[in-house]
C-alpha cells in the first residue's frame, strides 16, 4: 500500500485539530491489484483531485462500455467495463512512475519535474487513455469513426480522447496539485496537452516543442509492454476465467529503468517479458479472437453502419456533448426497441439485432488456418480477406462459386509489431556482463514466442457447403505449411 501523505501531521497535546495521515486519500477494492489508491479533497473541499476526474460524466460513461467489445457474449463472466480497466491502468502508471523516477532523474537531471508530478502525470494519462472509446470499442473505431477525418487523419478513439482531455477535462486537470505520494512543487502545473500527447500513438515530429522528458514516457503507453496492456492482460484473463498464472508483473517492473537511450529492460527481466507476451498471445488466440467472437463481429458488420446512421447521425469530434451519451447501454436499448418500430427499415435492423442479442449468429466456422512468421512472406498475396475470398472462389466448383461465405483474418502477433514488416523496431536491453545498453531486434527477442502471425477462418451461413469450402480453402492455402483445420464447429 502507498504510504500516507508525507506532509500529514498528528498533533498531540495541543488545541490544534488532529490531522489524519489518511486525509486526502481513499481506496478502491479491485480483484487484480487488491487496492487502488486515489486522491480526494482534504481540508479545503474545493480542492481538485483524482476523485473529480473519476466522477466526471466522461469517465463514468466508461462504466457503460464493455471492456471486451463482443467477447462478453462468449465468456459469461467477462462483463467488466472500461471503467474498471482505466482505474487499473491509473494504478499501474503510478507504480511505474514511482519506480522509474530515480533513473529518469539521472537521465534528465534538473529539467525533470518532481516525483509526485511525474507520478500524477502518468496516473491521469492512465485514467484517461480510453476516455474516447465508444460502444464496442475498437470495432466502433473501424466501422464508424474511420469515416471521419481530423487534420488529415482518420478519426479514432485516441483523437476523440485527446479532444475530451483538452476541451472537457482540461480545467480540472490543471487544478490538481498533488499525487498520492505528495504535493507538486509550487510552480508545477499539469498540462492537458501533455496528457493528450501520451495517450496518442507515436507519429513523426509530434513531439516538437515539448519538454525532452515527455517523449521518453511515451513507451509506457505505446511500447511493447505498457501500463495499459499490463492491466488488461491480467484483468481480462481473470474476469473471463482464462487463467494466466505465468504473468510476473513485479519482475518486469523491477527490471525496467531509464537510460539516455530511453526505456530499458535489464536482461534479467527478459524472461518476464517473454512470459508476458506469451500470455498476451494466448489471450488473443483464445479470448479476443475466439471463433464465436469473430462470427459475432461479422454479423455486426452487416447492421452496424445503418444502425449508427440512425443512432448517431453526426461527427462525434464536432459534437462531443452528444457523444457523451453514446455507450453500449444506449445503443443496445435503442436497437431492442426497433423490433416493434413502425419504420420497416428499423424493424429489419431490429430483427437482426435480436438474432445477435439472442446469440443466433448467422455465421458458423467451416475452416481454420494459422500462418506463422516463416510462412507470412508466402502468405503475402492474401493481404486482405477479399484477396483470399477470390482465391477460394476460384477453387470452388462452378456451381458453387456464387455461394455466400466470409473470410476473417485475425492478427495474432502479440508483440505488437510484426518483426518482418518493421524489423528496424528495437527494444533497449541492458547487458550486465558488458555494462552496455543496446537496441535488440525484435526478431531475435521473439525467437522463443510461438511465431503465429495471423489466424484465417472461413465462415459460412449454409452448412451444406462446408466440405466444398474446406477443399477450396485447402487448395487456396497450398504452398503454405501452416496448421489447417477443417471443422464442423
Amino acid at each position: 500500500m502507498t504510504k500516507p501523505h508525507p506532509t500529514a501531521q498528528h498533533t498531540i497535546g495541543s488545541d490544534a485539530p488532529l490531522t489524519s495521515p489518511y486525509e486526502g486519500l481513499a481506496l478502491l477494492a479491485d480483484p487484480i491489484h487488491r487496492y487502488i489508491l486515489f486522491t480526494v479533497p482534504k481540508g479545503d473541499r474545493s480542492e481538485r483531485t483524482e476523485k473529480d476526474i473519476i466522477d466526471t460524466p466522461w469517465v463514468q460513461r466508461l462504466r457503460r462500455i464493455h471492456q471486451l467489445q463482443s467477447t462478453w457474449w462468449v465468456y459469461p463472466s467477462g462483463e467488466h467495463s472500461r471503467f474498471q480497466h482505466v482505474l487499473g491502468t491509473m494504478h499501474m502508471a503510478g507504480l511505474f512512475g514511482r519506480h522509474l523516477y530515480p533513473s529518469l532523474r539521472e537521465t534528465f537531471g534538473k529539467d525533470l519535474p518532481s516525483e509526485p508530478f511525474i507520478e500524477e502525470l502518468l496516473r491521469i494519462a492512465g485514467l484517461l487513455h480510453d476516455v474516447g472509446h465508444g460502444p464496442f470499442g475498437h470495432f466502433f473505431d473501424d466501422h464508424f469513426l474511420q469515416q471521419f477525418r481530423v487534420g488529415g487523419e482518420r478519426l479514432n478513439h485516441e483523437i476523440l480522447g485527446m479532444a475530451i482531455i483538452t476541451k472537457k477535462l482540461g480545467r480540472t486537470i490543471k487544478a490538481i496539485r498533488r499525487s498520492p505520494s505528495g504535493p507538486f512543487q509550487p510552480h508545477e502545473r499539469l498540462d492537458p496537452k501533455h496528457i493528450a500527447f501520451l495517450i496518442k500513438k507515436p507519429e513523426a515530429a509530434s513531439a516538437a516543442g515539448l519538454p525532452a522528458w515527455l517523449p521518453a514516457l511515451r513507451p509506457l503507453f505505446s511500447g511493447i509492454y505498457t501500463v495499459d496492456n499490463l492491466d488488461y492482460v491480467q484483468r481480462d484473463a481473470y474476469m473471463t476465467g482464462f487463467s494466466l498464472d505465468i504473468i510476473d508483473i513485479e519482475r518486469l517492473l523491477l527490471y525496467s529503468f531509464f537510460t539516455p537511450k530511453g526505456l530499458t529492460l535489464h536482461k534479467a527481466g527478459e524472461s518476464a517479458l517473454i512470459r508476458f507476451l506469451n500470455a498476451k498471445l494466448a489471450l488473443y488466440a483464445h479470448v479476443y479472437h475466439h471463433r464465436t467472437t469473430r462470427a459475432i463481429d461479422l454479423h455486426l458488420q452487416e447492421v452496424f453502419k445503418e444502425t449508427m446512421a440512425r443512432i448517431a447521425p453526426y461527427n462525434p469530434y464536432k459534437e462531443l456533448d452528444r457523444y457523451l451519451e453514446l455507450t453500449d447501454w444506449f445503443l443496445l436499448e435503442r436497437v431492442r426497441e426497433w423490433a416493434s418500430s413502425r419504420d420497416s427499415h428499423e424493424r429489419a435492423l431490429g430483427e437482426e439485432w435480436g438474432k445477435i442479442l439472442g446469440r443466433n449468429i448467422k455465421w458458423k466456422m467451416a475452416y481454420d488456418f494459422v500462418s506463422t512468421i516463416e510462412e507470412s512472406q508466402r502468405m503475402v498475396r492474401f493481404q486482405t480477406p477479399k484477396h483470399l475470398e477470390e482465391e477460394i472462389r476460384r477453387h470452388l466448383p462452378k456451381r458453387l462459386q456464387g455461394i455466400e461465405f466470409k473470410v476473417d483474418m485475425a492478427a495474432l502477433d502479440p508483440r505488437p509489431i510484426n518483426p518482418l514488416a518493421e524489423g528496424s523496431k528495437k527494444i533497449f536491453m541492458y547487458n550486465p556482463a558488458t555494462g552496455e545498453v543496446s537496441p535488440r531486434p525484435l526478431k531475435e527477442l521473439f525467437r522463443d514466442i510461438p511465431p503465429k502471425v495471423a489466424h484465417y477462418r472461413i465462415f459460412t451461413a449454409d452448412r451444406r457447403h462446408v466440405k466444398a469450402l474446406t477443399e477450396a480453402s485447402e487448395k487456396a492455402m497450398s504452398g503454405s505449411a501452416g496448421e489447417a483445420l477443417p471443422t464442423n464447429i
